[in-house]
């Protein structure tokens, strides 16, 4: 018999604190080893966080929308219904746990954490499976115990599940794929009221902002503009825009192709050297409603076609907007593309987001009179983009013939994205 405690879990690398969003258990309810006991908001999403025990919640001792530092007890179980009342009384006496004071190994203390979505780690033969996975594979009849996750650290995500159901797992190919309504633009984040001379706390996505903006002023940068001619490219947005293609795949699709080729562009700095990238995952900024931004990642954008990057963007957008994307979705970027242009922004400079070695800003495309090198005149859309890069690795050449095999690939050669 046994008091097993519950720990704020670390849901990703950068998280200090999070934000209980709801107990899905109350006091005095059984417990399942496995089961979802509460919802927590890390700093991009909201992950389910399941027990390694079976039991009874005896108390909770941080409620439903308040936040606790990584490691800090937040509620305690019981193994039978004899011990709520003395872990009741434990958590009347005790004092909050500190960061510190948890980061033991679990061998070293009686009590453990519980098991958390985002760093599944299979322990006493628990299946780790993403809630999205589980209702799939509960609606096909599908028995979970017999896939291999291919998810972060072997987590079974919905895709694993569908291959094994005989659904497909990938998209299909352009000839099968029904026309679809004109989809419509990603609308602006809607306007939050504001408690007018005073001051309005962040939320934990505000607050992760924050931390990555400030780490992200410690890398010496540089930047550069070019100007991209988009007749082209616009025109072929209208052909494909009622199949459902949109321009943020567009966009992504043309970058990656491009990185293929100039694969400095998509490396990193780490202490030891140039961490160059097997991928290319092209990630891009999204504002949430709420406050704050995400990234969404495209992963291997060189190498997925139009019409699947398109169906696999507008999936991402809705799902980060609703907080369900898992930590590999949001932070596995190694080039990042923040797209203004949407909102009439002519030409902008973006922050190096970390971990990363490049972000191309992306201005609108209008109509502008262009005088041709034999001195004859045309109207023609362009646009402005403006790249920023980590002059640790990147050098000026670097960016500036990447900008050229970009525009030239939008320009000229257009049509090839879609082969």
């Amino acid at each position: 018999m046994a008091i097993h405690e519950v720990f704020m879990p670390a849901l990703s690398s950068t998280m200090t604190e999070g934000k209980i969003v709801s107990w899905q258990k109350s006091p005095g309810d059984k417990i399942e080893k496995g089961e979802t006991v509460l919802i927590v908001e890390s700093d991009k999403a909201d992950m389910d966080v399941e027990s390694f025990y079976e039991g009874y919640l005896a108390t909770i001792i941080t409620p439903a929308g308040e936040a606790a530092p990584v490691g800090n007890t937040i509620a305690l179980i019981a193994e039978t219904q004899g011990e709520i009342e003395q872990a009741k009384q434990k958590a009347a006496s005790a004092t909050p746990a500190t960061p510190a004071a948890v980061a033991q190994p679990v061998a070293a203390s009686p009590v453990a954490a519980t098991a958390v979505a985002a760093t599944p780690t299979p322990k006493n033969g628990r299946i780790i499976a993403s809630p999205r996975a589980r209702k799939l594979a509960k609606e096909l009849n599908l028995d979970l115990a017999i896939l291999t996750g291919s998810g972060p650290n072997g987590r079974i995500i919905a895709e694993d599940v569908e291959t094994a159901s005989g659904r497909p797992a990938v998209a299909p190919t352009p000839s099968q794929i029904p026309a679809p309504a004109v989809s419509k633009p990603v609308a602006a984040p809607t306007p939050v009221a504001v408690p007018l001379g005073q001051v309005a706390p962040m939320n934990t996505l505000q607050n992760a902002v924050v931390r990555n903006m400030t780490a992200s002023l410690s890398v010496p940068v540089f930047r550069v503009g070019y100007t991209i001619t988009t007749d082209g490219l616009d025109q072929l947005y209208k052909q494909l825009k009622s199949k459902g293609v949109t321009m943020t795949a567009l966009l992504a699709k043309a970058v990656a192709v491009t990185l293929q080729k100039h694969p400095i562009l998509n490396a990193s700095y780490v202490e030891n050297g140039i961490q160059y990238r097997a991928g290319i995952n092209i990630a891009v900024a999204v504002a949430m409603p709420d406050g704050g931004l995400i990234t969404p990642v495209l992963k291997n954008a060189d190498q997925i076609d139009l019409y699947s990057l398109s169906r696999t963007w507008k999936d991402l957008v809705e799902r980060s907007r609703a907080k369900q994307l898992q930590p590999d979705e949001y932070s596995s970027g190694t080039f990042t593309l923040s797209n203004l242009g949407m909102f009439g922004v002519d030409s902008f400079d973006a922050i190096l987001p970390p971990g990363q070695g490049s972000i191309l800003a992306i201005g609108a495309s209008r109509p502008q009179l262009v005088v041709s090198a034999d001195g004859s005149m045309a109207v023609k859309r362009q646009m402005q983009v403006n790249i920023t890069c980590d002059h640790r690795i990147i050098y000026g050449a670097d960016a500036a013939t990447f900008l050229q095999s970009l525009a030239k690939l939008i320009e000229t050669h257009v049509q090839s994205l879609t082969m």
